[in-house]
């Protein structure tokens, strides 16, 4: 299996060269020459099969000449042995046709637990095999940070370097996560601004080769393949639990970055049986308002409850637009400098149609995020965190004949504020992780400018 970059300037690279690049030299995001398909009988087949093994069936095909299954199979086996469900992926029944798939049963209760647990091995098993060093270097508006903290946290051949928005932009919790690890490779590092800041100084830090090439810098974001690639198998393992490939499902799924609904696009693409795909946002919803109107323009980021939805350039918008403009990387790569130069860009008449056929979306607003909180504790006994909750109000103007499957994101402990506003009640911390009020916290004040976390990371990779 070979990748080409959405900006259509780029060697193609295997499986593995780019996980390990991360972005590519061109700017643009990396995805499969061509996606493979399924038949119903292979998809059927997974019926009554372990998480891992799914995995496993998922994964071949993408990184076939990268890791056999001899390989790839206990590396599966180590991301998930931490999780605290058997099933993983659990789902749990809301309504008549609406489920809640619970992706946050991981070491950092988060859906981002799924992919970065196996992106981490991943990467080991590769680092073992070249005898490198890399730096990993991130931007996060809440999870990934600390699930990429968790993924290689100690090891000795990697040092990882987390950015993330100051001040109340992530939950207490969230912060936390990031700054209470006391592994000298691991950096907190919280930016003057806003998560779009965070994601725009990481790819100029990718864009400037001669830094990158110096330190050897990986990333792990959701611009990483991947990281999509690793979030596809839930959509299988959901979907089926449910009766596909003999009836079809639909998915609600929260996403700021659209790497997550993303990877339900590419599970659509492989065969997999999806009716719709609902884009849920919350008030920052230029996802929403793009696939409305056919035009992406950015309108200012205001902070929310749901504060890893507080975003204004969704990367991996990108993925889905290259397909929209038939992979034409020339198009896709003026666009995506229109919105850097010019705040937004008008979608083709053709490539809006495509997208309008792929995805549904809607919004919630803040009153509307606490009162799904409050009226589905009232009526289930299930609490949602308020990104759960978004994609849960924007799924129930979307249910039909067909099952609908929303993804509950994150735990809702990790949001304790926002759901006793809702509820009046505290949610608590799992108990591996009570102490963590109490644990010191270890964390670098940056300022948004790149020169100046240039020389911090070079001063601490080379100490």
């Amino acid at each position: 299996m070979r990748y080409v970059s959405t900006r259509g300037r780029a060697p193609s690279l295997s499986f593995e060269e780019a996980m390990m690049t991360g972005l590519a030299r061109d700017g643009g995001l990396y995805v499969p020459e061509e996606i493979p398909s399924w038949s119903a009988e292979e998809i059927a087949a997974l019926a009554g099969l372990p998480y891992e093994e799914v995995a496993l069936r998922v994964l071949r095909p993408f990184v076939a000449g990268s890791f056999t299954d001899d390989q790839l199979r206990p590396l599966i086996a180590r991301a998930y042995e931490g999780f605290g469900h058997p099933a993983r992926a659990p789902l749990r029944q809301l309504a008549p046709n609406h489920f809640l798939l619970e992706l946050f049963h991981g070491p950092t209760l988060a859906f981002k637990d799924f992919a970065m647990q196996l992106i981490g091995q991943l990467m080991q098993a590769a680092l073992a095999r070249s005898g490198e060093r890399i730096t990993i270097v991130g931007a996060t508006s809440g999870d990934t940070g600390s699930a990429a903290i968790e993924a290689f946290r100690g090891l000795s051949n990697v040092d990882v370097f987390i950015l993330f928005p100051s001040g109340p932009r992530v939950s207490e919790v969230q912060r936390r996560q990031m700054t209470t690890p006391g592994e000298d490779n691991v950096h907190a590092l919280s930016l003057d601004g806003d998560f779009d800041a965070c994601q725009a100084r990481l790819k100029d830090m990718f864009n400037d080769h001669a830094f990158r090439d110096r330190v050897r810098l990986a990333g792990v974001n959701s611009i990483n393949w991947a990281r999509v690639l690793a979030q596809v198998v839930y959509y299988f393992t959901s979907a089926v639990a449910l009766g596909a490939p003999h009836r079809p499902v639909s998915f609600t799924v929260p996403t700021g970055n659209f790497g997550d609904v993303f990877a339900g696009y590419v599970a659509k693409r492989m065969g997999l049986p999806i009716d719709r795909l609902v884009v849920a946002t919350n008030q920052n919803d230029i996802l929403h308002r793009t696939l409305q109107t056919g035009e992406q323009r950015k309108a200012g980021v205001t902070p929310s409850i749901s504060p890893s939805m507080d975003i204004q350039v969704s990367s991996n918008f990108e993925r889905v637009l290259f397909d929209a403009y038939g992979r034409d990387g020339d198009v896709t790569s003026a666009q995506m400098r229109a919105l850097a130069e010019e705040g937004g860009f008008a979608v083709g008449q053709g490539a809006w149609e495509y997208l309008r056929e792929q995805f549904d979306s809607g919004r919630a607003s803040e009153d509307e995020t606490s009162a799904t909180i409050a009226r589905t504790r009232a009526a289930t006994g299930e609490t949602l965190c308020p990104h759960t909750a978004v994609g849960v109000h924007v799924a129930e103007a979307h249910l039909g004949a067909v099952p609908m499957i929303t993804l509950a994101t994150a735990h809702p402990a990790k949001f304790p504020d926002a759901v006793e506003a809702a509820t009046g009640d505290r949610p608590p911390l799992p108990s591996r992780m009570a102490d963590l009020y109490d644990r010191p916290e270890r964390v670098t004040d940056v300022p948004d400018d790149l020169a100046a976390l240039q020389d911090l990371i070079l001063s601490k990779v080379s100490a």
